[in-house]
């Protein structure tokens, strides 16, 4: 394995949740191109497996943990761990995340808490966890896979938008506290991206071309530059923000949504 040459990443440690498929599993393979080892969390054991044993196969030392991010004292147990086993913790990646879709007067408080306890509470624990080990070393790096939803009002989304602002705030905040110990904190805000979740979106073969031309009935804009994202377009934004190249950068929040949300 020959890493890219992306400062500041090679021989590093991260914690990557929700790596088992998607956005983190891009996030988590990209990093290990980079040099770094992987730890791979997901509710989902088998996911878990599939992609750290897929970083092994590479060469890259790799750990898969199937953790609840809710689960507090089971993530303060995997950041210990892997401490123990991989090094130093340096980069975590909040990617871990679930859409409950539907109207504010249909939504169910079970959907309504599910979402706000993984997509926002889910970023307070990892965070937490990992930034109480970066402090007694005054450096490290954060990144909160968030949502251009969070900027923008959608329709059927009040649950996972309310939820992507509540982590991008957080983290921004987060970032303010921890910046004069050397440990930076941004948030990168996908847009349309080609993973399950999406597609779980669309009722149709068209569904792509569909989100792309977007939608004046929910007031939605489409593309503007004409195609979804792959995941792997979202991973290299966080390569940028967690190398050295972004040293002087924290509690950014970095669109990656081709122009989706004329940037409002």
């Amino acid at each position: 394995m020959t890493p890219l040459g992306r400062p500041g990443i090679d021989g590093t440690v991260a914690l990557v949740t929700g790596a088992g498929r998607g956005i983190g599993a891009a996030v988590a393979t990209a990093l290990a191109s980079e040099g770094a080892s992987v730890a791979v969390l997901d509710a989902d054991a088998s996911a878990a497996e599939d992609t750290s044993a897929a970083l092994r196969a590479r060469g890259t030392p790799s750990l898969p943990y199937s953790v609840d991010v809710t689960d507090r004292p089971a993530v303060d147990g995997v950041v210990a761990d892997v401490e123990r086993r991989l090094g130093p913790l340096h980069t975590l990646v909040n990617v871990a995340g679930i859409l409950r879709p539907g109207p504010v007067v249909d939504l169910s408080d079970e959907d309504w808490d599910a979402t706000l306890a993984v997509n926002a509470t889910g970023v307070f624990v990892a965070s937490r966890a990992a930034a109480r080990r970066m402090l007694a070393r005054q450096r490290g790096c954060i990144v909160t896979v968030g949502s251009n939803a969070a900027g923008v009002p959608r329709m059927s989304m009040s649950a996972y938008a309310a939820s992507k602002a509540a982590a991008t705030q957080f983290t921004k905040c987060l970032g303010l506290e921890l910046a004069p110990h050397g440990i930076r904190c941004n948030v990168v805000s996908p847009g349309s991206t080609l993973t399950d979740m999406q597609r779980g979106l669309w009722s149709g073969p068209d569904g792509a071309d569909a989100v792309i031309a977007g939608d004046p009935g929910t007031y939605r804009v489409g593309i503007p530059l004409g195609r979804i994202a792959d995941p792997e377009d979202v991973a290299e934004a966080v390569l940028f923000l967690v190398s050295d190249a972004a040293r002087h950068i924290t509690m950014h929040d970095l669109y990656v949504d081709g122009g989706a949300t004329l940037r409002a």
